[in-house]
C-alpha cells in the first residue's frame, strides 16, 4: 500500500460520525474520572513529615506574632512617653488653697461617702487602673514637685516602683505640732479600719506640695503604736527619676467629713493601741477614784503664778472624797509616761498648747478644762477652739476656756492683729483664785455624777481587756 492510499484511508476514517462519536465519549470519560480524582485528593490531608510540618506552621505565623509584639512594645513605649506631669500645688487656687480639690493634685477628685474620710486611692476604678507617680525632691516649693497617673505596663521612663501600700499625707499646717500632726493621721486610721485593719509600708509627707521627711516625736510615736511598725518615711533622690507606687492613698483634707462617730472610733484605736504599745493595763481603775491633772507649760501661755493656781486646784480636789491632783510638765515626761499619766486623768486642767493633744488619750467624758492669754478671744480665731473639738471628736467633755481679762499691754487698738503675733500669742496667764475654785468644784462634782452613774467611758468599741482591733 502506497504512502498515499494510507493518508486517504485515514482521512476517510477520521472524517466518519461514527469515529468522532467514541473519540467524543472517550474524552467526556477521561475528563469526568480526572475531576473525581481531583476531588478525592482535596479531601485528604496532605501527609509531611511532623517536623516539616511544624517548621512550615511556623514560618507562616512568625512575621504576624513579630509585627504584632513590635506594635505592643510600640504603643508602650509611646504611652510611657506620654505620661504628663502636673505641678503638686497649683499655683491657680492659692487663694483658696483647702477647698474641694484643693491645690495639691488639683485635677483629681476625692472619694467620699457621707460621714466617712475623704480619699484618694490608686490605682482603683476613678483612676481607671492607674498608678500615682510621684517625682521631685524640692522642700521649699511645692509647684517643683510633679504627679501623675500611669498604667503599670507603661510607666514613666526612669521610673522605679515601690511595693506595697503607701499612704500620701498633705498637711496645710505642721508636723512638727501635736495637734496638726495628729489631725492629718486620724484619716489614715480611719481608712485602715475601713480596709481590714491594712498597713502601709511606708509614708509620704507634703506640707504645700513641699517634702517633708519626720514627724514630731510624740506623733511618730502614735504611728508607731497605732500600726505596730516604725515609721518609714520616703526620701525621694533623684529630682528626675519618678517614683510610682504599686498602691497608695493620699489624704488632703485631714479629718474633714468624718462623722463624730467615725472621729470617736479612731481615737477609741489610737488611745487602746498606745496603751498596749507602752504596757499599761486597760482594766477600769477604782470607782471611787477621781484623777485631777495640772498639765503645766514653760514659757509662753504658761501661768504666771504656778503655785497660786496649784494651790487652788489642791484645796478643790481635797474637797471631794477620791480626788487625786497630779502635777506634771509635758516636756519632762516620756511618751509612754505621757500616755500612764492621762489613763490616771479625769479631769485636765491646762493651758492652751500643743500639751493639750494628749486629752485624746484620757477615757471617754473625762473632762478637760482650758485657760488663754488676754486677747485670744478677739484676735485668735477658730485656732483657738481646736481643743473644744478635740474633745467633742474624741469623746470627751470640754468644761470651757478661761480667757485672762488682764495682760500686757499692746501698742496698737486692741483689735488690730498685729497685737496678736507680737504680743498676745505667747502671753502669759494670770488666775482668779474665786472663779478657778468655783469652776473646778463645779466640773469635779458633775464628773463624779457621771463616774458614778457609770456613764464614763472605760470600755468603748475599738478596745478591751483582751486587746484592741487591728
Amino acid at each position: 500500500m502506497t504512502k498515499r492510499s494510507v493518508s486517504r484511508n485515514l482521512v476517510t476514517c477520521l472524517a466518519s460520525p461514527k469515529f468522532s462519536l467514541n473519540v467524543l465519549c472517550l474524552v467526556v470519560t477521561v475528563f469526568v474520572l480526572l475531576q473525581i480524582w481531583s476531588f478525592h485528593i482535596t479531601q485528604q490531608p496532605i501527609l509531611l513529615p511532623p517536623s516539616l510540618f511544624t517548621y512550615l506552621k511556623e514560618q507562616q505565623q512568625e512575621p504576624e506574632q513579630i509585627k504584632s509584639e513590635n506594635e505592643t512594645a510600640y504603643l508602650v513605649e509611646k504611652l510611657r512617653e506620654s505620661v504628663t506631669f502636673l505641678p503638686l500645688k497649683d499655683l491657680r487656687f492659692s487663694n483658696k488653697p483647702l477647698e474641694g480639690h484643693t491645690w495639691f493634685m488639683s485635677s483629681l477628685y476625692d472619694n467620699q461617702t457621707k460621714g466617712e474620710v475623704q480619699y484618694q486611692e490608686f490605682p482603683s476604678e476613678s483612676s481607671k487602673g492607674r498608678l500615682l507617680c510621684l517625682k521631685g525632691v524640692d522642700e521649699h516649693d511645692g509647684s517643683w514637685n510633679y504627679y501623675a497617673l500611669a498604667w503599670p505596663q507603661a510607666l514613666p521612663v526612669n521610673a522605679s516602683l515601690q511595693e506595697g501600700l503607701t499612704f500620701v499625707s498633705y498637711n496645710h499646717y505642721d508636723y512638727g505640732n501635736m495637734w496638726h500632726g495628729l489631725s492629718a493621721m486620724v484619716p489614715f486610721v480611719a481608712w485602715s479600719l475601713r480596709h481590714q485593719c491594712e498597713n502601709p509600708q511606708r509614708w509620704v509627707l507634703y506640707h504645700w506640695g513641699e517634702l517633708r521627711f519626720k514627724m514630731g516625736n510624740w506623733l511618730n510615736e502614735i504611728i508607731t503604736a497605732t500600726y505596730g511598725q516604725n515609721t518609714e518615711f520616703l526620701r525621694f533622690r533623684d529630682k528626675n527619676r519618678p517614683v510610682c507606687f504599686e498602691k497608695a492613698v493620699v489624704m488632703r483634707h485631714n479629718e474633714g467629713g468624718m462623722s463624730r462617730e467615725r472621729r470617736m472610733e479612731v481615737f477609741d484605736l489610737i488611745r487602746c493601741k498606745a496603751r498596749h504599745y507602752c504596757n499599761i493595763s486597760l482594766s477600769e481603775t477604782s470607782k471611787s477614784r477621781i484623777g485631777m491633772t495640772l498639765l503645766m507649760r514653760t514659757g509662753p501661755r504658761s501661768f504666771k503664778n504656778e503655785s497660786a493656781v496649784i494651790d487652788i486646784f489642791k484645796r478643790e480636789c481635797k474637797n471631794v472624797e477620791g480626788c487625786e491632783l497630779k502635777v506634771s510638765y509635758s516636756n519632762n515626761l516620756t511618751f509612754c509616761e505621757q500616755v500612764e499619766l492621762m489613763r490616771m486623768t479625769d479631769v485636765l486642767v491646762s493651758p492652751h498648747g500643743a500639751q493639750l493633744t494628749n486629752l485624746v488619750l484620757m477615757d471617754r467624758n473625762s473632762s478637760v478644762m482650758e485657760f488663754l492669754p488676754k486677747g485670744w478671744r478677739k484676735l485668735a480665731g477658730v485656732g483657738q477652739l481646736v481643743y473644744q473639738w478635740g474633745t467633742r471628736w474624741s469623746g470627751m467633755r470640754h468644761e470651757g476656756s478661761w480667757h485672762d481679762p488682764d495682760g500686757e499691754i499692746c501698742q496698737f487698738p486692741d483689735t488690730d492683729r498685729r497685737c496678736m503675733s507680737s504680743v498676745y500669742k505667747n502671753g502669759r496667764i494670770g488666775y482668779n483664785e474665786t472663779y478657778f475654785g468655783e469652776w473646778a468644784k463645779s466640773v469635779l462634782g458633775k464628773f463624779k455624777e457621771r463616774k458614778m452613774a457609770n456613764v464614763v467611758g472605760r470600755k468603748h468599741s475599738y478596745g478591751s481587756l483582751d486587746g484592741c482591733w487591728c
